[in-house]
């Protein structure tokens, strides 16, 4: 697992976490927002009304309403991302983080209309009467690049399990868990099968499954969040003040926390901020294509509330319950992932100023002296007896750290390091350190007026904003999967769709981050070099649209 996670980094470093690709992702959504006259402002009005269903009809083609096509495509990128992403985000870059997945979102509007306008004006019908859409149909049929249609949708199919399947179905059986001591395996087997009983009903089970859903859970973890801010009321102000504060800085080391600088800052929340809102990675046009219109334009126009909803308000909700809290720059005691933990020489104190700026330097990629640790340790009843010897956990220096065997029993004896990591799979080690996406927010649910409590809330968001983009992933993957290989190919596609979302139940959290980290942006660069090509003909779509429309639209039916 070790090696796989190291090989997951090394792609990352080319792909997300590269200097390129916050600039690129704002940049083509800067560009659109410019371009087009600020969508996401003049249009924001008129896609509230589409989706209560003003100036519309539902006799047009396709399959579901524009509010289904709404909730489908929100409870696809409302998910781990606005519970464990942002905790994630926080931890990674601190509260400018955050910033920075507002500005993804706000960018992000615009490049949903984009790539949902697209979609909807290119999609066909497949060989069983349900209409298929999406990037690669655009890319086929207007770009005449079949090449990088296919790129995309294999890059499709990978992410339905690298985002949509894998993390989500492991976040659920972490917070399940934690709450409620359930057996991951049990989770992921109860989930798995009414997973398959949902996908195997196509896009209007998925749809009306998901409409019933999206709104229910919303409301839910709207009421638990401002239970938490409102009890932290005093933090309110510091926390926004952080969060700006801290834009053009980066964040000082404070408690537990090291610190992280502009770069690290900018990059996370851009990065977490796509993970979260989808937008750019054109996924949410393939559930989009699907709306019943003959106007492709105004399912771009519903498309526009979804970075709205998912970050600008879901993640933002997140974000303050954090950071109000305090306990982003707590430790709390938890059982360390092998991924989280390296053994470094010497012995470092946060204390330390001079140690704390080498930390700083290492986890930010500076120049720095810090080393792994080679060689064995002494543990006795528990406890490290080797000096000079520091474990970081979770970007932190873990201390009241514990080494116990499998049933619970403090462990004696020698420990093997390499590269400082632990090579006996079987000890467990326990201590205090900072904690990181689902736990941080579950941790920070707690610190509200219900208490203890409040990470029940976490748990039951997480079980219904994941399930649900499950649900809608696999919708993606079968569409990518029709337009690679035909409909035939769908039911194999589904049978290892289920399967990896049981598997995914028990393995390590990091790694499925990592994964899922690599596989967003196959999807994103390919996706937004079809939308720049195909600039003059979004732009051209919707000035017919708007010449078509006046005197403006009041009360008439489409």
């Amino acid at each position: 697992m070790s090696e796989i996670n190291q090989i997951l980094l090394g792609l990352d470093q080319w792909l997300g976490s590269a200097f390129y690709f916050p600039y690129l992702l704002l940049g083509v959504g800067l560009f659109f927002t410019l371009y087009l006259g600020f969508p996401q402002i003049r249009f924001f009005k008129q896609a509230v009304n589409i989706l209560l269903g003003r100036h519309t009809t539902h006799t047009s083609q396709g399959d579901t309403t524009h509010f289904q096509a709404l909730t489908t495509a929100l409870s696809g990128t409302v998910g781990t991302g606005n519970i464990g992403g942002v905790g994630l985000a926080i931890y990674l870059g601190g509260p400018a983080a955050l910033f920075w997945m507002w500005m993804t979102a706000f960018l992000g509007m615009t490049t949903k209309y984009v790539e949902v306008t697209l979609s909807h004006k290119y999609r066909v019908t497949d060989s069983q009467g349900f209409i298929a859409g999406g990037p690669m149909y655009f890319m086929h049929r207007k770009l005449n690049a079949p090449w990088l249609a296919v790129i995309f949708a294999v890059a499709t199919v990978i992410s339905a399990f690298g985002t949509g399947s894998m993390p989500q179905i492991n976040n659920i059986a972490s917070a399940m868990e934690s709450s409620f001591s359930f057996e991951p395996m049990w989770t992921g087997g109860i989930l798995a099968i009414l997973l398959a009983f949902v996908i195997i009903g196509g896009i209007k089970r998925i749809a009306s499954v998901t409409s019933k859903i999206v709104p229910f859970m919303v409301l839910a973890y709207v009421i638990g969040a401002i239970s938490v801010i409102s009890f932290n009321y005093q933090n309110i102000l510091p926390s926004l003040g952080s969060i700006i504060g801290d834009v053009f800085t980066g964040t000082a080391a404070t408690g537990g926390f090291l610190g992280a600088g502009f770069a690290y800052a900018f990059n996370r929340g851009v990065n977490r901020g796509l993970f979260s809102n989808e937008a750019g990675q054109g996924s949410a046009p393939i559930a989009h294509a699907s709306a019943k219109t003959d106007q492709p334009v105004k399912e771009g126009m519903v498309a526009i509330l979804e970075p709205f909803i998912d970050t600008l308000i879901l993640c933002t909700l997140t974000g303050l319950v954090i950071l109000s809290s305090g306990v982003w720059t707590q430790k709390h005691t938890n059982q360390f992932d092998y991924s989280d933990m390296v053994f470094i020489q010497g012995q470092y104190s946060e204390s330390n100023k001079k140690q704390v700026n080498e930390l700083y330097n290492w986890l930010g990629g500076s120049e720095h002296s810090v080393k792994f640790y080679n060689g064995e340790i002494s543990i006795e009843k528990g406890k490290m007896l080797t000096p000079d010897v520091t474990l970081i956990n979770a970007r932190s220096i873990a201390e009241n750290v514990v080494f116990k065997v499998s049933n619970q029993k403090a462990f004696t004896g020698e420990l093997t390091l390499v590269d400082g990591k632990l090579m006996d799979s079987n000890v467990i080690v326990v201590g205090d350190s900072m904690l990181h996406s689902t736990k941080l927010t579950a941790e920070a649910f707690n610190k509200g007026w219900f208490q203890g409590y409040g990470e029940y809330i976490v748990t039951i968001g997480i079980l219904l904003f994941a399930f649900s983009t499950a649900i809608s992933w696999s919708y993606y993957g079968d569409r990518a999967m029709t337009y690679l290989f035909g409909s035939q190919s769908v039911i194999y596609f589904r049978i290892l769709y289920v399967a990896g979302f049981f598997v995914a139940s028990f393995v390590d959290t990091m790694i499925i981050w990592n994964l899922a980290a690599v596989t967003v942006v196959l999807m994103t660069l390919p996706n937004l070099l079809a939308l720049v090509l195909l600039r003059k003909d979004v732009k051209a779509t919707q000035q017919a649209y708007i010449e078509s429309s006046q005197p403006e639209l009041t009360n008439k039916k489409e």
